[in-house]
C-alpha cells in the first residue's frame, strides 16, 4: 500500500475527526485530484521545448502528458486558435498518493532557501494551488537533459468545504506549510 495513503487512512482521518468534531467518516476531507500543469509561452514560435516539458511531465507523474492548446486568438502575441501552449496531467488514486508523497519528501526539500509553502493559497471551496519555478526540483529529471527551464502550477483538489479543513488535511499529510 502506498505510504502516503496508508497514513490518510490510520492517523489522518482520526486527527480530522477528533479536531473538526465530525459525526460521520464520510465527513471527513480527502484529496480529489492533483493536476500538474506547464504553460509555455515560447511554444508559439518553437514546439520542441512544449514537447520536452510534455516528455517532463509525464516522467515526474507517472502518467502520460496532455497538450493542451489555446481556446482563443490573440493578436498582440502572434497566438492563434488551437495552437499548442501547455501541457497538464491530472492524477487520481494511487498515482496522485504517491506523487504527493515524493514531492513532500524528495522534491520541497531540495528547493533552494526554502522556507515552507504558502498558507494563503486557499481558493475559498477548499482547494490549493501554488507554483513551483524549476522543474529540476524533482529527482526524476536528469539535469543533462533539460531543454529549458520552467516552472509549473500544481493544484490539489479536495473534498474539503473550507480553506481551514483543507489546510488541516494538508499538513497532517505533512505539507510544510510557512508561518
Amino acid at each position: 500500500m502506498i505510504r502516503l495513503k496508508d497514513k490518510y487512512k490510520n492517523e489522518v482521518v482520526q486527527q480530522l475527526m477528533k479536531d473538526f468534531s465530525y459525526g460521520n467518516i464520510m465527513e471527513v476531507p480527502k484529496l480529489k485530484s492533483i493536476v500538474l500543469n506547464v504553460g509555455m509561452g515560447e511554444a508559439i514560435q518553437d514546439i520542441k521545448p512544449l514537447q520536452a516539458a510534455a516528455r517532463e511531465l509525464a516522467v515526474i507523474s507517472g502518467q502520460q502528458a496532455v497538450i493542451t492548446r489555446a481556446k482563443k486568438s490573440i493578436a498582440a502575441f502572434k497566438l492563434r486558435e488551437n495552437m499548442p501552449i501547455g501541457s497538464k496531467v491530472t492524477l487520481r488514486g494511487d498515482r496522485m498518493y504517491d506523487f504527493l508523497d515524493r514531492f513532500i519528501s524528495l522534491a520541497l526539500p531540495r528547493i533552494r532557501d526554502f522556507k515552507g509553502i504558502p498558507s494563503k493559497s486557499f481558493d475559498g471551496r477548499g482547494n490549493y494551488a501554488f507554483g513551483i519555478k524549476e522543474q529540476i526540483i524533482f529527482p526524476e529529471i536528469d539535469y543533462d537533459k533539460v531543454v529549458s527551464m520552467h516552472g509549473m502550477d500544481i493544484v490539489i483538489v479536495t473534498s474539503a468545504k473550507t480553506n481551514d479543513e483543507s489546510k488541516a488535511l494538508l499538513k497532517y499529510l505533512g505539507m510544510p506549510f510557512e508561518n
